[in-house]
């Protein structure tokens, strides 16, 4: 299959944080590894003036996500911390970029980055029909913003090559993959991004 990015495409960089990454509060194993190939999608819709939206999770110390406030994660990604900032060696474009926190405030949690958000409002006053969407976690909040875009209308790609899951329970990775493509996302890799 060969994809020919157009004016009414977007990618979706979702939650490339360092506390998601090795060494971080709630690692993805090997989620610094899409980095590079994440960059190179993002160098080339930036290139052709394309929308670049980085998703984040942002959240209140007290966060209900958090072990001690009902949730089931440790502590992550928490407003104004170190862990929270984005993955450093991750390409950040000065135009056509906009950032999309989640989870803000502590009684509303959120794995797609539609939820809550203004992402769904942003892309369509830009005229997107068809969201490229990679980053972490596969199994989680990837899953869920590919099957929100889906469900909100979005022709849906999602990229391959530029995901990594956190295995909770071994296969989940897998699993999610196979129902974003059975809910119709489109799965491609660089190689069939005609640029």
């Amino acid at each position: 299959m060969r994809i020919r990015l157009s004016s009414r495409d977007a990618l979706i960089v979702v939650d490339m944080q360092v506390d998601f990454m090795p060494g971080g509060a709630l690692p993805v194993p090997e989620g610094d590894k899409i980095v590079p190939r994440l960059n190179e999608y993002i160098k080339a819709f930036s290139s052709m003036g394309l929308p670049v939206f980085f998703t984040r999770d942002w959240h209140p110390e007290d966060h209900i996500s958090f072990k001690g406030h009902g949730g089931v994660w440790p502590p992550h990604c928490v407003q104004d911390t170190p862990g929270a900032q984005f993955h450093p060696d991750l390409f950040i474009p000065l135009d056509n970029k906009f950032i999309v926190s989640k989870g803000t405030s502590r009684d509303f949690d959120a794995y797609s980055g539609f939820q809550g958000t203004v992402l769904d409002q942003l892309l369509r006053e830009r005229g997107v029909k068809r969201i490229f969407v990679g980053g972490v976690a596969t199994d989680y909040c990837v899953k869920n913003t590919v099957i929100g875009g889906l469900n909100l209308g979005y022709t849906t790609f999602l990229l391959l090559d530029a995901i990594k899951g956190v295995d909770v329970n071994p296969g989940d990775s897998e699993k999610a993959i196979q129902e974003m493509l059975e809910r119709g996302a489109i799965g491609i890799t660089l190689e069939e991004v005609e640029l």
